[in-house]
């Protein structure tokens, strides 16, 4: 996906939030605020995004977001445990009425043989309490991983708005 495509994908997510009156936030690990850089390229995204949340480490998922140190120990960064901790977060520490997370390994080291380079875990959390989910294998190297996760991330805003791309 190019840039060119990606910002017509961060602007068909705004759009779906503007015209549903819903405002977005982030919470990036892997992504590095990827995610947030790609909605605000998007011009009037402030009537849509509120503010994104870059949680590399665990201490900033902890003190950043609110994620219990003890799950996180148990279930490690990586895991749609942590993944809807931190999107809940997200939601609870701003002014979003939507919000998402990511969080994997995208290389070129750090991989494991259960959760190897190119494992990612999403969430997406509403203030209505929906709730959702999921993990993926991506492959390429470290940018192709973490530019599929902000595809990944956007076309996931979308399905929970009830558009696709």
């Amino acid at each position: 996906m190019s840039t060119d495509t990606l910002t017509t994908l961060a602007a068909l997510v705004g759009a779906a939030l503007k015209a549903q009156g819903e405002m977005l936030a982030t919470a990036e690990s892997c992504t590095g605020g990827g995610i947030a850089e790609a909605v605000t390229r998007v011009a009037g995204s402030s009537a849509w995004f509120d503010r994104g949340f870059v949680t590399y480490s665990n201490r900033a998922k902890i003190e950043s977001l609110g994620v219990d140190a003890g799950m996180l120990a148990k279930n490690g960064a990586v895991s749609e445990e942590t993944a809807r901790a931190m999107a809940q977060g997200a939601l609870a520490k701003s002014a979003a009425t939507l919000a998402l997370s990511v969080t994997g390994v995208a290389g070129p080291a750090g991989g494991t043989a259960e959760r190897p380079v190119g494992t990612v875990c999403f969430a997406w959390a509403r203030n209505n309490g929906q709730l959702a989910s999921g993990r993926m294998l991506f492959a390429g190297d470290r940018d192709a991983v973490r530019r599929q996760s902000v595809i990944h991330a956007l076309q996931g805003v979308l399905n929970l708005l009830g558009g696709t791309q």
